[in-house]
C-alpha cells in the first residue's frame, strides 16, 4: 500500500481516558504517509511538536524540543532509530522512546530495549497499541505489541 493510500481514520482505544494531557511528542519515520497517520492518531491526545523523516533530524528535534515521548521507526536514512535511541540514552535524555516498526524479529526488540525503549509497537497494530504503549511508557512500564514471535 502506498503512503498516500494509508487509512488514517482512527478509533481511539482509550477515548474515555486521557493519560496524556499536555504531553509532547516527536515522531520520526521516513514514510510521509506514515508520519501523517501517526500525527493524526496522536494529535488528539498529545502535542505533536515535530514530525521528521530521518534519524539525524529526529536527534536534532528531540535534543532541541525535549519531548515527553519519542516515536521512532527503526529503518530510517542517515541514522537508524536504534542509533538515535542509543545516542539519546548516552546524552541522558528523559524522553520516553517507543519504536513503531514493521520489524517483528526478537533481535530488533532486544536492540530497542537495550537502547532505552519503553515500547515496541508493530505498525500493523498501531491503531490498537500505540496509545496504550504511550500510557505504559509514561507510567514507566514497558509495552510490546502482541505477535507470536515477539518477547523481550
Amino acid at each position: 500500500m502506498k503512503d498516500d493510500q494509508l487509512p488514517c481514520r482512527h478509533e481511539h482505544p482509550m477515548k474515555d481516558m486521557d493519560p496524556t494531557p499536555g504531553k509532547t511528542v516527536v515522531i520520526a519515520d521516513d514514510h510521509p504517509g506514515m508520519l501523517r497517520c501517526v500525527s493524526e492518531l496522536l494529535g488528539s491526545r498529545l502535542n505533536v511538536v515535530a514530525a521528521v523523516g530521518d534519524g539525524t533530524s529526529a536527534l536534532e528535534a528531540i535534543t532541541r524540543l525535549q519531548p515527553d515521548i519519542v516515536v521512532l521507526d527503526i529503518m530510517m536514512p542517515e541514522l537508524n532509530g536504534i542509533s538515535v535511541a542509543c545516542e539519546l540514552q548516552r546524552r541522558g535524555s528523559q524522553s520516553k522512546i517507543i519504536f513503531l516498526t514493521i520489524q517483528h524479529d526478537e533481535d530488533y526488540v532486544a536492540a530497542a530495549f537495550n537502547a532505552g525503549a519503553r515500547g515496541y509497537v508493530l505498525k500493523s497494530r498501531m491503531k490498537s497499541d500505540l496509545l496504550v504503549a504511550i500510557e505504559h511508557a509514561l507510567s514507566d512500564r514497558d509495552f510490546i505489541s502482541e505477535y507470536p514471535t515477539l518477547s523481550k
